[in-house]
């Protein structure tokens, strides 16, 4: 007992104090700082130093550390702001801004709460912007209201040591009658605009087809100008030949008579046949036709017009030049005009008519074989054509 004296007690605890004092001064006096941390130290309650990252010693019981300060760019995101506009509507408004401490000096002296400075004047600052627009500016106008925030926030909290490096607006929430109003407005805008896009497509289809419809009946006009012409052109190549071909197997009364008598079925054939047109020229036709048999000719049918040596011989050679030409015309690379033909195979025709109508005038008797056998053309000569058209009777 008389090792552990009251005396002895008492030393082993102010060595004890020492070696705590010591430890705790120790531990006061050495500091390391993160990386991207700033120090803030005070020495008798007076700014002293801000310390950069790595290992410092401080002064026990004299140096404090005031604050630390996070030098990394930071993001705070505000709960929605209501904001007027200047129609009047009400708004809401989220906002989130980037900003990074450049001064931790300025930061900790400057501003007690930099974060709620920053909040507040972010919030005043946008019902300042947002009450100059109306809700059609505001919906439309976001990068112009994020560069204005931007603008004021930088110039403000530059004095504070920080640096906004971006302000955006999260989200932009009008009234639920708004938002309903211009679902309407959005839903007729754009059936405005698909009803005139049908309607453009419908205009361009009609214009097309119309266009096609166009195109066509010209085509087909033409066309059908083409075949009338042909025709035509074939129509007139076809009278022609059958003319020449007349000329040239030299026809007799005969002949066209059996022909008279072969189309009289055809005549009578129709069913709305009610007036039948017989030519002065068959009458004469069937007397030659018994003449050619050994008759007398038929009761009350003149005689088969005679022709005389000089109008036969002049029709003849009429009907010489006419048939060179047919024949020039047939042989040649091209066709003459087929209103010109005709008018000319009417001209023979109707000198061929008036000659055997004299002709037959001027016989007026009974068939004498002798008579009739001379006033027939030599055989160098040919026959004139018989007519073509009907003559009225007397």
């Amino acid at each position: 007992m008389s090792d552990f004296q009251p005396g002895t007690i008492v030393l082993y605890l102010v060595l004890l104090l020492i070696l705590i004092f010591v430890v705790v001064a120790l531990v006061k006096a050495v500091r390391i700082v993160p990386q991207a941390t700033a120090l803030i130290v005070e020495r008798l309650g007076r700014y002293s130093r801000t310390l950069e990252p790595g290992l410092h010693l401080l002064v026990p019981f004299i140096d404090r550390v005031r604050a630390g300060v996070d030098l990394r760019e930071q993001v705070v995101s505000f709960p929605p702001q209501p904001v007027i506009t200047s129609d009047n509507l009400v708004v809401s408004i989220d906002t989130v801004i980037y900003f990074q401490v450049t001064d931790p000096k300025s930061a900790v002296y400057e501003i007690a709460n930099y974060i709620t400075a920053i909040e507040q004047l972010t919030v005043t600052t946008l019902r300042n912007v947002i009450g100059s627009m109306d809700l059609e500016q505001t919906l439309t106008s976001r990068d112009q209201i994020n560069g204005q925030l931007r603008g004021v926030l930088d110039e403000a909290t530059g004095r504070w040591g920080i640096r906004v490096n971006r302000v955006e607006l999260k989200s932009i929430d009008p009234p639920a009658s708004v938002q309903g109003s211009m679902e309407q407005q959005m839903r007729a805008e754009r059936d405005r605009r698909a009803a005139i896009l049908t309607a453009e497509g419908v205009k361009q289809s009609q214009i097309l087809t119309a266009e096609g419809e166009k195109q066509s009946a010209i085509l087909r006009a033409e066309g059908d100008a083409q075949a009338q012409v042909l025709r035509a052109e074939g129509e007139a190549r076809a009278i022609l030949q059958v003319f020449d071909a007349i000329h040239t197997g030299d026809a007799d009364p005969k002949l066209l008579a059996y022909q008279y008598l072969q189309m009289l079925p055809q005549i009578a054939n129709g069913t709305a046949s009610k007036l039948w047109v017989v030519p002065t020229e068959f009458t004469a036709a069937l007397g030659s036709i018994s003449k050619g048999f050994g008759g007398s000719g038929m009761p009350g049918v003149p005689a088969a017009p005679a022709t005389s040596a000089e109008g036969a011989g002049e029709d003849t050679e009429a009907v010489r030049a006419l048939r060179r030409e047919r024949m020039e015309t047939l042989g040649g690379a091209a066709l003459t005009d087929p209103a010109e033909a005709l008018r000319e195979a009417k001209r023979q025709s109707e000198a061929a008519t008036a000659d055997a109508t004299s002709s037959g005038t001027r016989s007026g008797l009974p068939f004498n074989p002798a008579t009739e056998a001379g006033q027939r053309p030599s055989g160098d000569q040919e026959p004139p054509l018989p007519p073509t058209e009907p003559q009225p009777h007397a």
